[in-house]
């Protein structure tokens, strides 16, 4: 039986590919390829460009293949872009959910771990945000995740469906290997966003705000390293083939660092100066975004070993410095 992975080419998506190819999983892969890469999926796994809310298409992959479960990347991901274009995310992310779930209940495939986010959060109460706190997103983006979340809820409701919904915080890293890393157009992530500085694509960082209630002024943010997201995919899969109920987890380190701390590591690792310039704030930053994960150690078993932010950044690194343009 093999293990469904829509989103595949994508940055988490593909190293989680990469971690059940490990694990010795048959894995059939997704993606339409509008922000995947072809060339960051493993050889070992079947590759479908399809999109996935052509529902004719998604059949025609449950019929063929052997299907025990489904893990869910395939989404639209860029705030900004969520809040001038909103019809695009709730067409491709919440759209793409009907119609996979419509494909998965007629072809009796009932477990799904999906990808989802802290932005479903918004503003939070407290740090650290743990599950049970109030949902209320303040983009578009978060707002179609908690969606695809809460149809994925009614769907179980209805048709038997078990999902574990891994709402994380900011993937951050690449494989060790180097041959696979996150490529984004645009970028809008922090860690690539600096290392662009000493590839010579920009001359210096922007740091929206330094007067934050922090440890020195600036955002404080829960870097997750990208493996151990993968890592977590696997743990939900499996906990739902043994037969686990749904499930919504946080995935993060719980230790915040700060935009400051990220570019002095960052200026550490590849030996360069990084100069960085304080502009205004963002509209909707909030301070701190840490999260709670200790419910997804103890039920999933979870142990993200990659907290180091040395390590992230030098994972960073190794992929950037070797792949300047990404995949191209």
């Amino acid at each position: 039986m093999a293990i469904l992975v829509l989103g595949g080419a994508g940055y988490i998506g593909s190293h989680a590919v990469s971690a059940l190819v490990d694990a010795g999983r048959d894995v059939v892969v997704v993606d339409n390829l509008l922000t995947g890469f072809r060339a960051a999926v493993r050889p070992e796994a079947r590759f479908y460009q399809v999109d996935i809310r052509n529902k004719e298409d998604v059949d025609a992959i449950f019929e063929k293949e052997q299907i025990e479960g489904v893990i869910h990347f395939a989404a639209c991901s860029l705030v900004g872009e969520s809040m001038t274009n909103p019809l695009k995310y709730y067409d491709n992310n919440v759209g793409g959910a009907t119609s996979l779930l419509k494909s998965m209940v007629e072809h009796g495939v009932d477990k799904i771990v999906f990808s989802s986010t802290a932005a479903t959060y918004g503003e939070p109460e407290r740090v650290p945000i743990m599950e049970t706190d109030k949902t209320s997103p303040t983009n578009c983006y978060g707002e179609t995740k908690l969606a695809m979340e809460k149809e994925m809820y009614w769907t179980g409701v209805a048709h038997g469906l078990r999902y574990v919904a891994l709402r994380y915080f900011n993937a951050c890293g690449a494989h060790p290997s180097g041959e696979i890393g996150e490529a984004h157009n645009p970028e809008t992530h922090l860690i690539p966003l600096i290392l662009q500085v000493p590839n010579g694509k920009r001359d210096k960082i922007s740091v929206y705000g330094d007067d934050y209630p922090t440890r020195d002024g600036t955002c404080v943010r829960d870097y997750i390293h990208v493996c151990d997201l993968a890592d977590a995919h696997i743990l939900a899969m499996d906990y739902l083939i043994k037969g686990g109920k749904s499930d919504v987890f946080n995935l993060g380190n719980g230790i915040g660092f700060t935009v400051q701390e990220v570019i002095d590591v960052a200026r550490k690792v590849t030996g360069h100066p990084i100069p960085a310039e304080i502009v205004p704030r963002r509209a909707g930053d909030p301070a701190q975004l840490v999260a709670s994960s200790d419910k997804a150690k103890s039920v999933l078993g979870w142990n993200p070993t990659r907290a180091d932010l040395e390590l992230i950044v030098s994972s960073a690194w190794k992929w950037h410095k070797s792949h300047p343009n990404g995949y191209n």
